[in-house]
């Protein structure tokens, strides 16, 4: 694909699901986020983690946060649990711990 329609194509789906999550109507806006996946599927154009973030992996249904998924924090390792309340699907997003870098050694070995 040219880097222009790519281009127009990942505009008009982001486009789409910026009205999917300001509508009121949740079945317009299902509409809206439906437009938008079927676009990407069409234009073989792989939309962002943002994007892709607004749909349930497995039932494929729009889920924004606080109506359509319920997004919790915590648990050990610490991580970003968002549960589907359709299909009752949990996506786990591992969050690294704060300072988790290795820190350098002073010492160089000998």
């Amino acid at each position: 694909m040219r880097k222009g329609r790519r281009a127009a194509a990942l505009k008009d789906i982001s486009d789409m699901l910026e009205r999917a999550f300001l509508c009121d109507d949740p079945n317009l806006a299902e509409r809206y986020a439906a437009m938008a996946w079927k676009a990407s599927t069409r234009h073989r154009v792989r939309m962002p983690y943002a994007m892709r973030s607004a749909f349930c992996k497995k039932c494929k249904g729009f889920m924004p946060p606080g109506s359509g998924s319920r997004v919790r924090l915590g648990g050990r390792p610490p991580a970003l649990r968002v549960t589907c309340l359709r299909c009752g699907h949990i996506y786990r997003k591992i969050l690294k711990p704060h300072g988790s870098e290795r820190p350098k050694s002073r010492t160089p070995p000998n």
